[in-house]
């Protein structure tokens, strides 16, 4: 607890206090709602708090987690230890033409409705899609057909130890949920889109039927990590699960959803537990049944 306070005292130096939660419970900043404490957790107001934030730390080899809104991640129980960085505050939005520009703490989903508002295509797969622009590149975020790989331009990010570096359209590395950024492990501080103009109302429509899609397939009700599972080649996890008898499952106050076996779903004050032990409950079930190896898409971190 004392190295915790050097560390604020220096951190209170380029960071404003009110930035800086000790002992946060990290329950409030994941879509589950679970998640045990994190030892410092700061959300910088703008690039250079970030830059400072992340060289201090490299520098000092404090451990150092960056999180977006907490949509596509389980924080375990015990919580994370060192620094957790939220980018929430970098979510700055802006139009030139047909580019826009966002930061790496702004709503895809709000991204793509600035997109609507200017008549631009090319991001309308996203309108449903709950997480930052951030969380976006790193998993190479799709749906309906579309990917953030189409659209990308480039990137500004910052290196474990600080680096600013911008990449290209040949940087990227674009897989299936994958990408350089993940590889890497480069800090998203900015990303550049290149849309086309098109019919605002053609736009519309289209993220319209997306939007229906989306609440009339996916337990929107209960919070949730969205897709816990990424889709094995030629299969859809959700089938496989739905298939292997186990929607409606639970331990705990986890459950996989009735409404679409692909989600796990918070019904009863549930813990990062509960949903890992479901988790493996599922894998170990679809590979018994199936010999199929579900991977997670979610991204589990923090002290088992």
């Amino acid at each position: 607890m004392k190295e915790n306070l050097l560390i604020i005292n220096d951190l209170k130096k380029f960071v404003n206090q009110e930035s800086i939660l000790i002992s946060e419970p990290l329950s409030n900043h994941t879509f589950t709602k679970t998640g045990g404490v994190g030892d410092i957790f700061l959300k910088p107001k703008n690039i250079s708090e970030v830059e400072q934030i992340v060289r201090y730390a490299s520098s000092n080899t404090i451990p150092l987690t960056v999180l977006g809104n907490g949509s596509n991640v389980i924080i375990r129980n015990k919580g994370i230890r060192g620094i957790i960085m939220s980018l929430v505050h970098l979510n700055d939005v802006k139009v030139d033409g047909t580019v826009i520009k966002a930061g790496s703490g702004a709503a895809l989903i709000d991204v793509s409705r600035t997109a609507l508002s200017h008549h631009l295509t090319g991001l309308e797969f996203a309108c449903g899609i709950p997480g930052t622009i951030g969380g976006a590149l790193v998993m190479n975020a799709g749906a309906y057909g579309g990917e953030i790989s189409y659209v990308l331009k480039s990137a500004q990010v910052l290196t474990n130890s600080g680096e600013l570096i911008t990449l290209g359209e040949h940087d990227f590395q674009f897989g299936y949920r994958s990408s350089v950024f993940a590889k890497e492990s480069y800090i998203i501080l900015e990303a550049t889109f290149q849309l086309e103009k098109s019919d605002h109302a053609k736009i519309k429509e289209e993220m319209d039927h997306f939007t229906m899609l989306r609440e009339s397939k996916q337990p929107l009700e209960y919070p949730s990590c969205g897709s816990v599972f990424k889709r094995p080649p030629n299969q859809f996890a959700g089938k496989l699960i739905q298939d292997s008898d186990l929607q409606g499952t639970r331990i705990g106050g986890a459950e996989v959803s009735t409404k679409h076996a692909g989600f796990i779903v918070n019904v009863d004050q549930a813990t990062s537990s509960d949903y890992i032990q479901l988790i493996r409950h599922i894998q170990e079930t679809v590979k018994r049944k199936f010999d199929i190896e579900l991977e997670t898409e979610v991204k589990i971190i923090g002290e088992e």
